[in-house]
């Protein structure tokens, strides 16, 4: 969690607190259990993901227009018939939309991955239903692909030998991959996420190393998580 997502949750409990309170003390008469109420459940937690370190929106974006149309349907001011019928049209609209915008702001990123990707050894690695414990310790480097599907793998990289440049394709669906990466090694990542992220939890951050990893991310249903 950054300082932006960390800010703005402090924000919102302390408002969410003053109404509580205001309204125990019977200043102010609030109803916080208005019709569809639950769906700030959705709206809120997707809102404050917009301003945390995930590249790549689309799942918070998608979170955000189901949970304003249901909240819509709720209140009667649409239909929930016609509300199911918008909803699948509309989301992928946003996916392609965010797929274009992705490719133009990280252009130059996806060429050094792709780059990268024909000069680096691809070894699979797969958790299904499983956990994997990677450890790369005193090996050299280059590059892997690392796949949890209703499962769990930890990458451990932080003794590997990366000469100069190196790639991890992640992908998590209904599941989560953690890398951990070494102190003297910058990270670049290009993210896709739908309704999971990737977020980066180092403490000491080096964007002046002169050895690069970049982390192309897939998330759906689940996280990369940097560390």
């Amino acid at each position: 969690m950054n300082k932006a997502t960390s800010w703005l949750w402090g924000v919102v409990l302390i408002a969410l607190g003053v109404i509580l309170g205001v309204s125990a003390l019977g200043i102010i008469e609030i109803n916080l259990f208005f019709p569809g109420w639950w769906t700030l459940f959705i709206i809120v937690p997707c809102f404050i993901s917009l301003f945390g370190k995930d590249d790549d929106k689309t799942g918070d974006l998608i979170g955000i227009l189901i949970g304003v149309c249901l909240l819509l349907a709720c209140q009667g001011v649409i239909r929930f018939d016609l509300l199911w019928k918008l909803i699948v049209p509309v989301a992928l609209v946003v996916i392609g939309v965010s797929m274009i915008f992705k490719d133009a702001l990280k252009g130059r990123v996806l060429k050094e991955v792709k780059k990268v990707q024909g000069k680096s050894g691809q070894k699979e690695y797969w958790a299904t239903f499983s956990g994997q414990n990677l450890n790369f310790a005193g090996e050299k480097f280059e590059g892997c692909r690392l796949e949890s599907v209703f499962g769990g793998i930890k990458c451990d990289l932080r003794e590997a030998k990366i000469e100069d440049k190196a790639l991890v394709k992640a992908g998590a669906t209904f599941g989560g991959v953690t890398i951990y990466v070494p102190e003297d090694v910058k990270v670049k990542v290009v993210s896709t996420s739908i309704f999971g992220g990737t977020s980066d939890k180092r403490k000491n951050i080096d964007d002046e190393a002169e050895k690069t990893l970049y982390i192309d991310a897939t998330s759906v249903f689940g996280g990369v998580e940097i560390r």
